[in-house]
């Protein structure tokens, strides 16, 4: 019984702090910026369990949008040190918890 009640305090404990996109950096222009982010949310919400279709979702259609060679990073625990082309990189985090970087390789 006292495992139950240290496992259902764990889970409350893993609560989600915010649901909005919150935007850590970016070297995009505001209308570049405004477009991914909005792409970002409707593929972490069209996919909530599956990070790697989220981030497939995302890359091909920023390779659609702005040109090839576009990379995309989505979850929970991850740290990165990227090369990229300049005005095009974005991390952000989403629902709370769920990290997302995206960015043009050079």
């Amino acid at each position: 019984m006292a495992e139950l009640r240290k496992q259902e305090s764990v889970d409350d404990t893993k609560k989600i702090v915010h649901t909005y996109p919150l935007l850590r950096h970016t070297d995009m222009t505001d209308e570049m910026k405004t477009e991914t982010m909005e792409l970002i949310v409707t593929a972490c919400e069209k996919h909530p369990t599956n990070n790697e279709s989220a981030a497939r979702v995302i890359k091909e259609t920023m390779d659609k949008r702005y040109g090839a060679t576009w990379h995309c990073v989505v979850g929970e625990a991850f740290g990165f040190e990227v090369s990229y082309e300049v005005k095009n990189l974005l991390y952000m985090f989403f629902a709370g918890n769920l990290a997302i970087a995206v960015w043009k390789c050079c």
